[in-house]
């Protein structure tokens, strides 16, 4: 799978298209969002098994600011970052949201801290994707957004998109 440039030495959360109005109807992403949990991802088995950063309290963001996928590949082989990159598989597109750091950096975990943290937690049953994952503990005010882009799986492009549209 060839990692697409555009997401390429930038910080994301990606999402749906209905969830990003909802973002933007909101001004914030929201760690626990009003979304049943049969539509989250990793939610299926209950509370017990809820991904590590939801479990903190945090928003999922992927750090992409260093990511080299061979070399990723290589030491993390059960990762399933193209899962969701460019959009999930069972999708027909996705919403990624540029988190701008310096904005964040207070309540930011980057993915180095989280992994250590999820070691140590006692919880290494919770889902995490090593390195490329990482934190914003609490939401994520809209101020705090940088490019949007939307990705179609039919076309296999991506779009950017103002804050306004979805």
């Amino acid at each position: 799978m060839v990692f697409p440039e555009e997401l390429a030495n930038r910080v994301w959360h990606t999402t749906t298209e209905d969830r990003y109005a909802a973002i933007l109807l909101d001004g914030a992403i929201r760690p626990e969002p009003d979304i049943p949990n049969n539509e989250r991802w990793g939610a299926s088995m209950g509370p017990d098994k809820f991904p590590f950063v939801r479990s903190i309290g945090g928003v999922s963001l992927f750090d992409f600011r260093c990511f080299e996928p061979d070399t990723y590949r290589q030491q993390y082989p059960a990762s399933s970052w193209g899962a969701f990159v460019p959009c999930r598989l069972n999708c027909k597109s996705a919403v990624w949201i540029e988190i701008r750091l310096a904005q964040v950096e207070e309540h930011f975990i980057d993915g180095l801290a989280l992994l250590a943290r999820w070691k140590g937690s006692g919880e290494v049953h919770r889902n995490i994707m090593p390195v490329i994952e990482c934190a914003h503990i609490g939401p994520i005010g809209a101020d705090a957004f940088g490019d949007v882009l939307v990705f179609r799986a039919n076309s296999q492009c991506f779009e950017k998109i103002a804050r306004s549209n979805t």
